[in-house]
């Protein structure tokens, strides 16, 4: 599956540049552009997974970008703000902004927002918690806790459980090493992604010889695919 896709729309090119640099070190792939009217065209003609709209633009500000991109569809948003002004922050989040963030900002506070922000808007697309997976020959049952491969119950640690739910959630999606911190260790996690990769090859010797694969892809992380 292709990178996530975001888009920038701020007019300070050191805030542009800035944000690009954290964001694809954490495997997104970047657009920027630099007035309201300029983001307009860029989602029309390739709609990103998500805009990162400052306020204050030339052209077309980003009240109005935001107008409109909620006329035409659910595309996540999140705000920047120069002001420190609640009013600002809360005009935002009833035009349709689903996260805001004042200027300036620790670039690694927007990498956060942006994830929490996907994983919102990916979660409600998944099945419901409780509801049973059935991928190839491996079937999950998340009341139960419990794996079963070709009909058989697999012994999986508590993290290996929930590290092969969330891949089967996402399966033939790519998944940064970062992203599935997130999604399985939680938000707060601060170990080292070496974590992932233990509990990668321990999840991939349990489902040897099983119709599912957990394949590498270099440079970005894992991805999850059925064994035709």
């Amino acid at each position: 599956m292709a990178q996530q896709t975001i888009l920038i729309a701020d007019d300070e090119a050191n805030i542009r540049e800035l944000a690009r640099m954290y964001l694809e070190k954490e495997g997104y792939q970047v657009a920027v552009v630099t007035d309201g009217r300029q983001a307009i065209a860029q989602i029309k003609q390739s709609p990103p997974d998500l805009l990162v709209l400052d306020l204050m633009m030339p052209e077309m500000d980003g009240w109005e970008v935001c107008r409109r991109v909620r006329a035409d569809g659910n595309l996540p948003i999140l705000m920047l703000t120069a002001r420190d002004d609640d009013v600002d922050k809360i005009v935002g989040l009833e035009m349709g902004a689903d996260d805001y963030l004042t200027k300036p900002f620790n670039p690694r506070e927007l990498v956060a927002r942006v994830r929490a922000i996907l994983r919102r808007v990916g979660t409600a697309a998944m099945p419901p918690p409780e509801q049973i997976r059935r991928l190839g020959d491996v079937l999950i049952d998340p009341a139960a806790r419990e794996m079963q491969v070709q009909g058989q119950r697999v012994n999986l640690r508590a993290k290996e459980f929930d590290l092969a739910l969330t891949l089967v959630d996402h399966v033939n999606r790519v998944l940064s090493r970062q992203q599935l911190l997130d999604l399985v260790w939680g938000y707060e996690f601060y170990g080292e992604t070496r974590t992932v990769d233990v509990h990668i090859a321990h999840l991939r010797d349990k489902l040897s010889g099983s119709a599912l694969k957990i394949e590498t892809v270099w440079g970005m992380g894992y991805k999850l695919a059925v064994i035709e």
